[in-house]
This record gives structure tokens, sequence and C-alpha cells, in this order.
């Protein structure tokens, strides 16, 4: 007698959601979040015909942080310190798009929480700081202006954006 061990998809286990409630969960998911490469291109977009983006960059990491780099013309609001100072330096008719360190750090959910919970439209920088500069976007720092090559790992090599 032979037995047949039936091995369990470890992706099917739990089968896929519906379209729907899938169609629904990643919709979601953009009204929540924003890409780096997004982030970027439209803010260079902006710059270069003097148009406004239509949102503003915080920082929501520390001082020393900041110093170390930045994404150019964000504005530095530490998370600790929005309940405080939102007010003086947002806009609530202008979205905010957060970001802190990088994708191993919640400081940008925690930022944009704090600033929902006074009214502000926000969105979360998916990937954060480490992103920005690994994919090969100019930042500032302390000393000026800043820029790595990009990371082949996170960007394309030799192309603008990734085509998604």
């Amino acid at each position: 007698m032979t037995t047949t061990t039936t091995q369990v998809n470890p992706v099917l286990r739990t089968p896929p959601a519906s379209p729907a409630a899938a169609a629904a969960f990643f919709s979601a998911s953009l009204a929540f979040h924003a890409d780096v490469s997004d982030v970027a291109s439209v803010l260079a977009a902006s710059a270069a015909d003097g148009t406004d983006p239509g949102f503003v960059v915080l920082d929501s990491r520390s001082t020393a942080s900041w110093d170390q780099g930045h994404v150019p013309g964000a504005i530095h609001l530490p998370t600790a310190l929005i309940p405080e100072q939102a007010e003086q330096l947002l806009d609530r008719s202008v979205p905010v798009v957060t970001y802190c360190w990088g994708p191993g750090c919640n400081g940008a959910t925690r930022a944009a929480l704090a600033l929902a919970e006074r009214g502000f439209q926000v969105k979360e920088m998916l990937g954060g700081f480490e992103y920005w500069v690994r994919e090969g976007f100019a930042y500032e720092t302390w000393e000026g202006p800043a820029e790595k090559a990009a990371d082949p790992l996170t960007a394309p090599v030799g192309a603008d954006d990734c085509g998604c």
C-alpha cells in the first residue's frame, strides 16, 4: 500500500481574496501610500515647470537624522512635535506625504497618524529616506546637496523609471 502525502502550497494555504475584495484593498492602499519614485518625479516636474506639486513632504525624523540627509524641499517636523507645531507649519488644505528612515521603521506611519488625527490629509512615502537615496535621487545634508548612484536592486539601470 502506498501513502500519498499532500503537501500544502504555502502561497495558497490561505486562498486569494475575491477580485472585488482585492480591488477594494489595493485601492485603499494607494489612498494611504505613495512611492519614492512617484514623489521624486512629481517634485522634479514641478520644480522644472514652476508648478505646485499639490502636496508637501514631511520628514518626521530627529534633527540629527535630518542633518545627515533629507528630501530637498521637505519640511522637518519630528513626530513628537506634531501636536504642538503642525498647525503653524502645515496647511490643512494641502496633502502631506510623510517619510522616516525606511521600510524597517514605522516613524512615518506614526507621523501620518498624528497628522490625520489633527485633520490633515496624509499619505506615507513607502521606502522612506533609505529608498530615496538608494534609487539615486538627490538629497540635502547639513553640508549641502548630495547624491549617490542608484542601487540596481532598487532602480532600473539606464531608465528613468521601472515602468510600473
